[in-house]
């Protein structure tokens, strides 16, 4: 969500990632440009939307009882919103979801096309990518494991068979 980028600390907020964990990680600055481009595009539909009276993004059940309307909140909306409105059959109204997943592969097979990479690249490559890279550089494993919610560091130590 839109509020889950933290421009002035340069980290991103993962909800509800891999083993249903939060997780913060490093936004590098490089990609805060283009970010921001990205925010000021989404910014528009979310704009649309409101105009049109689509319903707010889905709030999960607490959130939505306590804040009512917040889903309409521009802090809530997806930073990768689908590109088309659904039904929401738990409120039986319509919504814009935010992109699935296939949508990101996709994304990821057309940057690494772009990049020239010639091998299958996908977000699990790229996640065993960035830990790897995190120890060739010096990184400590605690701090690795810490990024990739492990709870475990002997899962971490897997990457390190890698260097």
């Amino acid at each position: 969500r839109v509020k889950d980028v933290d421009f002035g600390n340069g980290l991103v907020i993962v909800r509800d990632g891999k083993g249903g964990k939060d997780r913060r990680t490093p936004l590098p600055s490089s990609l805060e440009p283009m970010l921001r481009s990205h925010f000021q595009e989404i910014r528009k539909q979310h704009k649309e939307d409101r105009l049109a009276g689509v319903a707010g993004v889905w709030l999960p059940g607490a959130l939505e009882r306590k804040y009512p309307g917040a889903g309409t909140e521009w802090e809530w909306f997806w930073v990768f919103p689908s590109s088309n409105l659904s039904v929401d059959p738990r409120a039986n109204a319509v919504r814009r979801h935010h992109a699935g997943e296939s949508a990101v592969q996709k994304a990821v097979k057309v940057a690494t096309g772009h990049a020239g990479i010639e091998k299958k690249v996908s977000c699990h490559v790229l996640r065993h990518s960035f830990a790897t890279h995190l120890l060739e550089s010096g990184r400590d494993i605690r701090t690795v494991q810490e990024l990739l919610g492990h709870s475990d560091v002997k899962t971490t130590e897997i990457y390190t068979h890698v260097l």
